[in-house]
């Protein structure tokens, strides 16, 4: 009963650890490129029709302020976009009762995440593995706590997938249980598609009492499916060209890249220049540490069917994401979509070390590297989207000028996120696709000082960023200042009126 008790405080001093990470990341990081689909589809606004004049980046607060209903949502996302409904379901629902903007609804992540590591708490009690130890390791996962604090719905997808095997290894009415199981994990399918190589695994390998169980269990977890492949065969061909095609060394590179960074962080990224190698592959062997750790207590790590239960959907997320790429020839490879795996590998590393005599060395290394990450993903702008550092940069340089910024593939994810950041007075010019130079230095009027915003996220905006450049390498302007992915032209003779 007393080491219940401890356990018990142990664990709720983890999530009150939690709250704060997340809490911080929330607040902390710049406003991201796909988080604005978020906002303006459950604002009712999915797609939103910018003046052609110069408008003030304030704008944009009240274009995100409303509230759509479900019915809207699903139609609008059905037509625009390339995701699931639940998710953006449970975000209306939160910003109906809490209003807000980005933070708070990034609060609804944060929230999710939370009970993610409730869960893993549970889950390392069921199975026998250290509960508190399992959440810590999870919440220094990189990939864990990023996702746990942006206006997406990985959290969301994450928290359904540890609940639904929470009650795959319950005791008690298997029928009951296994259908419940089910649908809370084709509920995560629900709320982002690429949960499906987790959830799938735990719907067909957890253990079940007997077929019929099994059987019980699929029918709980298809509907929700089905009804995100209806969503799905809506939107396929919304987003070609997202990703680069198909090639089998870089997208294992980039996957090893990706798998590291999800576990141990970002660090290279802004170190100096000539110990970001060095740190590279010292993070890729604490990875490989990790990994040779559980092969070489595998015995110790759970009971047999568990630990091959926990291996299979730990590996399930980069394994499915290697077969998309096979199958559509592109490269869907991206550090939030590995996310998915973070717990597993957690609850297996916490299995590996239980009785291992150096088992404070190996937590140190790994304690100390991801509180590194954490720091860094909070801190560090070499971690996060462009559009905050950019925003500030043409603030500080715009004078009496304005800032032309490109308008992107659908004027949502750019241009929301540049202008969430920036200061609301701020005067900005969309540039749009197809201009020419001439039309884009005809429409600066009689400014005496523009900043273009050079942000190219994605195919539109890299083609509209060289028009822009093009536009104001002319004899009628120079270039006077640079900044953080800004660049600043000024007439080189007042203009003539």
């Amino acid at each position: 009963m007393v080491n219940a008790r401890q356990g018990f405080r142990t664990e709720c001093l983890v999530l009150l650890l939690a709250l704060a990470v997340l809490t911080a990341v929330a607040s902390g990081r710049g406003a991201e490129y796909d988080e604005q689909y978020t906002l303006f589809l459950t604002s009712g606004i999915p797609r939103p029709n910018w003046p052609a004049d110069i408008m003030p980046a304030g704008m944009v607060s009240g274009l995100q302020a409303g509230h759509a209903g479900s019915l809207q949502i699903a139609q609008d996302l059905r037509a625009t976009d390339v995701h699931p409904p639940l998710y953006f379901w449970a975000a209306g629902l939160w910003r109906s009762v809490l209003g807000g903007g980005l933070f708070t609804l990034r609060l609804l992540s944060a929230a999710c995440a939370l009970a993610a590591l409730a869960l893993v708490g549970r889950i390392g009690r069921q199975i026998g593995v250290p509960p508190a130890l399992a959440m810590v390791l999870t919440l220094g996962c990189y990939g864990f706590a990023y996702t746990g604090g942006i206006a997406r719905g990985f959290a969301l997808a994450q928290c359904l997938t540890l609940a639904g095997l929470t009650c795959a290894l319950r005791p008690g009415n298997g029928a009951r249980r296994d259908w419940m199981a089910g649908t809370l994990l084709g509920g995560a399918v629900l709320a982002n598609y690429l949960a499906v190589f987790a959830a799938g695994v735990l719907v067909l390998f957890c253990p079940v009492a007997s077929r019929r169980h099994w059987l019980v269990r699929l029918t709980g977890f298809l509907p929700p499916v089905a009804l995100a492949g209806w969503f799905f065969i809506a939107q396929r061909g919304t987003r070609d060209g997202q990703f680069p095609p198909f090639e089998w060394l870089p997208a294992l590179a980039r996957l090893a890249g990706y798998a590291a960074a999800s576990v141990t962080g970002g660090l290279a990224l802004y170190a100096p220049a000539g110990a970001r190698l060095p740190i590279a592959a010292g993070l890729i062997l604490v990875l490989t540490m990790l990994v040779g750790l559980i092969a070489a207590r595998w015995r110790s790590v759970a009971a047999r069917p568990i630990r091959w239960l926990l291996l299979l959907a730990m590996i399930a997320p980069p394994l499915g994401l290697l077969g998309l790429g096979v199958v559509f020839n592109t490269t869907p490879i991206e550090l939030r979509y590995l996310s998915f795996a973070t717990p597993f590998l957690a609850l297996l590393v916490a299995g590996a070390v239980r009785g291992l005599r150096l088992r404070a060395l190996v937590l140190t290394v790994t304690g100390a590297v991801q509180a590194a990450a954490i720091a860094g993903l909070i801190l560090r702008p070499e971690t996060m989207q462009p559009s905050r550092a950019t925003a500030r940069s043409a603030a500080a340089l715009a004078g009496d000028g304005i800032t032309l910024l490109p308008r992107g593939n659908d004027g949502v994810g750019l241009v929301g996120a540049f202008m969430i950041e920036a200061p609301p007075d701020l005067p900005v010019l969309l540039v749009g696709p197809d201009e020419s130079p001439d039309a884009i230095r005809g429409r600066a009027g009689a400014f005496p000082r523009v900043v273009l915003a050079l942000l190219a996220q994605d195919g539109a905006s890299k083609a509209e960023v060289a028009s822009m450049r093009a536009a104001f390498t002319h004899p009628d302007w120079r270039q006077a200042a640079i900044g953080f992915n800004v660049a600043v032209y000024e007439r080189t003779e007042p203009l003539q009126r």
